[in-house]
């Protein structure tokens, strides 16, 4: 199917059924969501989007946001998301490379030769006739989404409307989606997981969305019970901070059908832990921006095996390929590689960085993982992570695990830190739970039953909290920048 589309078609079929909500404009329906994108594409369009251009979003999750996405398709025109937290000059970087020739944000920032509007000017435009619907081809621009920028500048992840309508046909399969569902959106809206995953699939599948604000473990499950969602999906650090709330909060779940993980692996101990203590099913799987969103889960009626992110969606390939570009057998350790239609355009005006990444009809992931007798994935770490230390390769999600079962520590980070004879050398951050405490030579003495001594760290630090990246991964750069060489 065709986004571009879809808002009058569900005003047609449905025009009083709920189409979205959130805190600001509460529930729209149908109708008055079409109406609104009409509004805004005609907003947009006086102010100089046309077919092929683009429009960069800059709001916090709101529905607001989700207009700006169906107004610019309308036009067939294409988005890029910027995260509100982003500095001034890094919103400049990405509405500069990205070719936006309008902004739509909250503070009134301004740039050069960029339009700004606020959501507000989006319902009060002069064009009373709107701008005409056209239907971009599947293979235009939708959506340009910024990676994190680990490593030099972030790149514009190029999505075409093939992509959109492949991944979120995949994930109304996948997770059996009907007129029935109701996502709560909890993650940014900024990426491509809280698009696709809690927007995008449920309206095309005839459901609705409820759109949360900033993430708080101390009133999400008063959110949840108002709600009343079938699903929503979360990272690793957000059941984290759920299942590690006081025992006397006992919240209602019974109208979820499940939940969803992404962003990072989940520990099998966590993924228990929060299945039993909230009564619910947890489906975790694996993607990334580059493949529009997720390539794996773990089915909703099937085996689930905790530990794994899954088998591969439907339309989509998953294999593991060796350095010399050979694919590996079921059970052998290598780089994760992906086909099918939800893999990206390219990197916008990167040719270098897109032939790298997509090599041989390959999406080149950077992960390490394991493929299962049945085809179930296991992710063992980034290709960029692994420590090599005196010729023994070292995966840190290894050690991460065997810290997560000690009965204190509530998340761990191990990287590498520059040794001059070994190469390298494993060093740990851990935080505690609420009320716990933890000595060093005592985590050091429960891993060393755990793990090879070549593996053990050889420094823990305990710190407040383990940092994290915009969409919930653990942000190791910043742990990197924070360790000298080890001295000798």
């Amino acid at each position: 199917m065709h986004f571009a589309a879809l808002p009058a078609t569900r005003a047609t079929a449905r025009p009083d059924a709920p189409c979205l909500t959130d805190e600001v404009l509460g529930t729209l329906t149908n109708e008055a969501f079409a109406a609104r994108v009409a509004t805004a594409a005609a907003v947009l369009a006086h102010h100089g989007l046309t077919p092929g251009g683009v429009v960069a979003v800059r709001l916090a999750n709101r529905t607001d946001l989700v207009v700006v996405l169906f107004a610019a398709w309308r036009l067939g025109a294409a988005v890029t998301p910027v995260n509100p937290a982003l500095a001034a000059s890094e919103v400049e970087y990405q509405v500069g490379d990205s070719g936006a020739v309008v902004l739509v944000t909250h503070d009134g920032l301004t740039l050069d030769g960029v339009t700004t509007l606020a959501p507000e000017d989006l319902v009060a435009g002069d064009d009373e006739q709107g701008a005409e619907a056209v239907e971009p081809d599947l293979d235009d621009l939708a959506l340009l989404v910024y990676t994190s920028g680990t490593t030099g500048r972030p790149k514009g992840v190029e999505l075409t409307h093939a992509n959109l309508d492949a991944m979120t046909a995949a994930m109304v399969e996948a997770m059996a989606l009907d007129e029935h569902d109701h996502s709560l959106l909890i993650l940014p809206l900024f990426h491509v997981n809280g698009i696709v995953v809690s927007v995008l699939s449920p309206l095309r599948a005839g459901g609705q969305a409820t759109i949360a604000g900033r993430f708080d473990p101390r009133t999400f499950f008063t959110t949840l019970e108002q709600a009343r969602p079938t699903y929503f999906s979360g990272v690793p650090a957000i059941y984290t901070m759920l299942a590690n709330l006081p025992a006397e909060v006992e919240p209602d779940t019974s109208s979820l059908r499940f939940v969803a993980c992404g962003a990072a692996p989940m520990p099998a101990a966590l993924i228990g832990q929060v299945e039993e203590r909230f009564g619910v099913v947890l489906v975790e799987g694996y993607g990334l921006s580059e493949g529009t969103c997720a390539s794996t889960s773990n089915p909703l009626d099937g085996v689930r095996k905790p530990g794994t992110v899954g088998v591969a969606l439907p339309g989509q390939t998953v294999a593991i390929m060796d350095p010399d570009g050979e694919l590996l057998p079921q059970g052998e350790r290598g780089e994760v590689v992906i086909q099918g239609p939800t893999v990206m355009r390219g990197y916008l005006n990167k040719p270098e960085e897109t032939a790298t990444t997509l090599k041989d009809g390959w999406l080149h992931t950077g992960d390490v993982g394991i493929l299962d007798e049945d085809g179930y994935l296991r992710i063992v770490d980034r290709v960029k992570d692994m420590i090599i230390r005196g010729g023994e390769n070292i995966y840190p999600q290894e050690i991460e695990q065997a810290m997560l079962a000690h009965p204190a520590v509530l998340e761990a980070a191990v990287i590498g830190r520059p040794h001059a004879v070994m190469g390298e050398e494993p060093v740990a951050f851990v935080s505690v739970k609420d009320g716990a405490s933890l000595d060093e030579d005592e985590l050091i003495a429960f891993l060393t039953e755990r793990i090879a001594k070549f593996k053990l760290p050889t420094q823990v630090t305990v710190i407040d909290e383990v940092p994290k990246n915009p969409v919930g991964k653990i942000d190791k750069p910043r742990l990197r920048a924070t360790v000298e060489p080890a001295s000798i």
